[in-house]
């Protein structure tokens, strides 16, 4: 049995409409591949799919974009694609998505990071991904291309209610736009939300981080598998980070909230009882995207950190980088068994 949706967080949902939000970060597109298990090769003991179609999805920085877009707000990327078949795909797969490209940047000198998921599913399977083929650039973007990049954020956040940082790690987030943004979206007020899947010591001064439990463990070099390890390294990285929050999100435990002064806030995975998922590829994602929004729009951290929940506990039951609409995600508040903040 679900909980109402309290008229609060329906209403806050409703002003997502008005927010603006600039994601800068890693452009990445992301394919799946699709087969239908035909037998099992002579060749080798591997397994034979009949190709039956193929998309690109959102990936990277692009996807929780996708995810404020889908939302009813106004996303903008500032990024790099290469000068190829992928980079021009993934940008039509934006704009089709009412995402603002104008601060796309083309990289002749690299190609447009991709990541390339085979999925097989036959007439009585759950679909499966059986491999997945990376081909990411991590080199540094070129000082020029950087330094336009810098120019295009410094810009755009005259124009934006929020900037959302996501970082996986392949060359975009150096510590010279680290040094060059931060500062300039701090002085205009901006909520600054990051999602990094490298060292989270290089952000302070920020609003909230949204890592993942390895990346805070790998950030602080020690275990967080006991609730006594895991509170004591929330309460590290908001130190750390001159952060007003932290959210751990841990996957099929659920999330936990850390912010100064105040009891940690945990809530369990938002899955209802025999759900079962399809694919948890951009759940983070969506949280940071939902937990940037709610922000942005006056809510509170612990009214993001519970939307956040909800909604990725929704789209791990759909293939590729899913996102909510605004509907999509009341409809999932409803039925979650989770009491609201």
């Amino acid at each position: 049995m679900g909980t109402r949706a309290s008229p609060g967080l329906a209403g806050l949902i409703r002003r997502f409409g008005r927010r603006r939000v600039l994601v800068l970060g890693d452009m990445v597109a992301d394919e799946y591949l699709l087969g239908r298990p035909a037998r099992i090769s002579r060749e080798a003991p591997v397994l034979i799919l009949e190709y039956t179609g193929s998309f690109v999805r959102p990936g990277g920085a692009t996807n929780p974009a996708y995810n404020v877009s889908r939302l009813g707000a106004a996303a903008r990327v500032v990024g790099v694609v290469g000068d190829d078949e992928m980079g021009r795909r993934l940008r039509s797969v934006l704009e089709e998505g009412g995402i603002d490209t104008r601060c796309l940047l083309v990289d002749s000198t690299r190609a447009t990071s991709t990541k390339t998921r085979v999925v097989g599913k036959g007439t009585q399977e759950v679909q499966q991904q059986i491999v997945r083929i990376d081909r990411v650039d991590t080199s540094p973007v070129l000082p020029v291309v950087r330094d336009r990049m810098i120019d295009a954020v410094c810009d755009a956040l005259d124009t934006v209610d929020a900037l959302l940082i996501s970082d996986y790690e392949i060359g975009v987030i150096s510590p010279e736009v680290i040094e060059a943004c931060l500062p300039e979206a701090r002085s205009r007020g901006l909520p600054i939300v990051v999602d990094s899947h490298g060292d989270l010591f290089r952000f302070r001064g920020i609003t909230a981080a949204t890592p993942n439990q390895p990346e805070a463990a790998a950030t602080l070099g020690c275990d967080l598998v006991r609730e006594d390890e895991l509170d004591h390294g929330g309460a590290l990285l908001l130190e750390g980070m001159d952060a007003r929050a932290v959210l751990i999100t841990r996957g099929s435990e659920g999330i936990a909230l850390y912010e100064p002064r105040s009891e940690p806030y945990r809530l369990p995975v938002a899955l209802d009882t025999g759900s079962v998922v399809i694919d948890p590829n951009g759940a983070g994602d969506t949280v940071a995207a939902i937990f940037t929004l709610v922000i942005a729009s006056g809510g509170t951290m612990r009214q993001g950190a519970y939307l956040g929940n909800v909604a990725g506990g929704e789209v791990v039951r759909r293939l590729g980088p899913a996102a909510l609409t605004q509907t999509e995600l009341v409809s999932a508040l409803r039925a979650s068994p989770l009491p609201s903040p």
